[in-house]
């Protein structure tokens, strides 16, 4: 392995983190710009092509972190097949949340990405989330409160 190979692999590593702490945190226009202008974002909870379309369709779900709705995102067993510019990537996630009983496992599945290097930088061209085990995700039905 070359080193500009493992600096590509470090690099994505970073992206998919810095995509659980910007979502954790519902910095959304931050969580938009992880991914490629045209790029998409696909689950059971809706699918998005393009940063603002991404953004919009997060600002209907994400809850604001507060007491009681917290989330934390975790990401583990990743997997990156180089090609170049562009990479696919699986890995799997487990989101846990805040309940009235304590915390709980609110999803685990795994995540299936596209990515690209433009500009110097890795970003999602595609991340489909695949929910293997799915319970109360806590996310909101209704825009957030401002």
């Amino acid at each position: 392995m070359t080193l500009m190979e493992l600096q590509d692999r470090e690099e994505i590593r970073e992206l998919l983190a810095r995509y659980c702490f910007l979502l954790d945190a519902r910095d959304l226009g931050a969580f938009a710009q992880l991914f490629a202008e045209d790029g998409e974002w696909i689950s059971r909870n809706g699918r998005a092509a393009g940063r603002a379309a991404i953004e919009a369709l997060l600002d209907g779900l994400v809850p604001v972190p507060r007491e009681g709705a917290r989330r934390k995102h975790l990401t583990c067993n990743i997997v990156i097949d180089l090609a170049g510019a562009s990479a696919q990537v699986r890995s799997n996630f487990l989101v846990v949340r805040d309940s009235a009983a304590g915390p709980v496992i609110a999803v685990a599945g795994t995540y299936a990405d596209r990515l690209v290097k433009a500009g110097g930088r890795w970003l999602f061209a595609s991340r489909e989330l695949f929910h293997d085990i799915a319970g109360e995700s806590g996310l909101d039905t209704a825009p957030a409160p401002a």
